[in-house]
């Protein structure tokens, strides 16, 4: 009696592109790999790139120990301009001169958000309120009650200033609303501001060099992508116990 193929299982690393959404991403592997059992451990905004952590087959078991991991990213702010959405892709709601500000000043601002906090979820978010994701509610003009969810900022610091925009690197926990930071530090200057760019760079061991593009995995065979597989016990040290 034939045994029935095994199952590929593990964790792919992909770069995401920004003209994908995290489930986008899902949906082209699960065709790629014609598997069903294909999830992600922790999301990102559509207009985002970078580390996308891929639970292949039996690995969507450890989904819970990767979302929790501390995330980095690296980003754009652009002052000045507010947006429905905190990002590049919204609607603009507003317009304000940016003062001259040096890197001192915009630097003084960010240690601000430093350490632990709570944060709201912005309304254009895939946080659920009574069953019901956030972006829903938004898109109808209904600003829904969220409670704020306790994060952390362990580094965040700027790495270029040209007015009105600036870059910068920032480590956080889980759960953190990139986008919602540069919009309340906007607001904190006295300008507003949001994110023109964003790209995840790491997720605790895991970073973005060791990640595959869509277009790089697309043109492997699957014996190829299964040997990029990292097992289960080498993503999460407990298991191997």
């Amino acid at each position: 009696m034939l045994m029935p193929p095994k199952e590929m299982e593990g964790i792919l690393l992909v770069d995401k592109p920004g003209d994908h959404t995290s489930h986008d991403v899902v949906a082209r592997l699960r065709g790629k790999l014609q598997l069903r059992r294909i999830g992600h451990a922790g999301t990102l905004d559509p207009m985002a790139t970078g580390l996308l952590i891929i639970l292949v087959g039996k690995a969507t078991r450890v989904s819970q120990y990767l979302i929790g991991l501390d995330k980095e990213y690296e980003g754009t702010v652009e002052l000045g301009k507010v947006t429905d959405t905190q990002d590049a892709e919204g609607e603009m709601m507003e317009t304000r001169p940016v003062p001259p500000f040096t890197a001192a000043e915009i630097t003084a601002a960010m240690a601000g958000f430093l350490g632990d906090q709570y944060q709201k979820p912005p309304m254009y978010s895939a946080v659920k309120i009574g069953g019901v994701p956030l972006y829903r509610s938004a898109r109808k003009g209904v600003e829904v009650e969220r409670e704020a969810r306790f994060i952390r900022v362990m580094n965040w610091e700027l790495t270029r200033l040209e007015l009105p925009r600036f870059d910068f690197r920032l480590r956080c926990t889980k759960g953190t609303y990139v986008r919602t930071l540069a919009h309340d530090l906007g607001q904190k200057l006295g300008c507003g501001g949001h994110i023109a760019a964003l790209r995840r760079t790491a997720t605790e061991k895991f970073h973005v060099s060791q990640a595959l593009t869509l277009d790089q995995i697309n043109a492997l065979s699957l014996p190829e992508i299964e040997k990029r597989l990292i097992a289960p016990r080498d993503a999460v040290p407990s298991l191997a116990r």
